[in-house]
């Protein structure tokens, strides 16, 4: 019966999904009235943030330890050019950087990364001081985000090229030859967690799918806090229900 439940979880992970972002004007934020408990409200785009029932991000405790299948990110590097949107610095990834999954044919393109803090997705209930998205698109658009967890230890080098360019002002843009995202950049290991979940900010749209790496980078406090001075002091969506969905390991 596990085997079964795997294998169909599999495919559930690594087939088509449809993750396109409606548009949608709705001021939405971290706290308050426009806080994620409002997201829902705010727009008729929003719904799926409170209706969806696999919905992002989630806590992390594997309930089937499975072989995954092999990642390969066959990272170039991509030029630094990093927006503040209000809610996060993001950087938009130059052409030729990709993620693949050979044993499930997959290949999907660097497309953007950005970061939250403290991370949204927990493992076996804890936090990360960070969390970076790297988000991915195959040929149909279909959206596969990876997950790589931050701990407070060593200055990170990365993120000092990075932060060193981080716009001030809210809608400021920042552009840099200095490049990021090189191979061997993620963590050593690939181990990973592996469901089928959403976007974690509005309009939430399901469909997402998430790979999860288990081993964190680091990043010093300094650094973590001179991102939070930027974008706010918490950027993260709470941790929603898994409801049925199983989460492989």
């Amino acid at each position: 019966m596990r085997n079964n439940v795997a294998a169909l979880s599999l495919l559930v992970l690594f087939a088509s999904s449809n993750a396109q972002a409606a548009g949608s004007d709705a001021h939405w934020s971290y706290e308050g009235d426009a806080g994620p408990e409002h997201w829902s409200e705010l727009s008729a785009d929003f719904s799926r943030c409170q209706g969806g029932q696999n919905q992002s991000p989630v806590d992390l405790v594997a309930d089937f330890k499975v072989n995954l299948p092999e990642l390969v990110f066959d990272y170039h590097g991509t030029p630094i050019r990093e927006t503040n949107n209000g809610h996060t610095i993001m950087l938009n990834a130059a052409p030729g950087n990709f993620l693949s999954v050979p044993e499930r044919q997959v290949k999907a393109e660097l497309k953007q990364a950005h970061f939250h803090s403290p991370s949204e997705h927990t493992i076996n209930g804890e936090h990360f001081s960070m969390e970076i998205h790297l988000v991915h698109s195959n040929e149909e658009g279909h959206l596969f985000v990876v997950g790589v967890m931050v701990e407070e230890g060593e200055e990170n080098p990365m993120l000092n090229r990075i932060w060193s360019f981080m716009p001030e002002q809210v809608g400021g843009t920042s552009e840099s030859p200095l490049t990021v995202f090189e191979a061997g950049v993620l963590p050593p290991t690939r181990n990973y967690f592996s469901y089928a979940g959403s976007l974690t900010t509005p309009p939430c749209s399901e469909g997402v799918s998430w790979i999860v790496l288990r081993e964190p980078l680091t990043a010093s406090a300094e650094q973590v806090e001179r991102f939070k001075q930027r974008v706010g002091p918490a950027t993260n969506r709470p941790v929603q229900e898994k409801n049925a969905r199983a989460i492989l390991n």
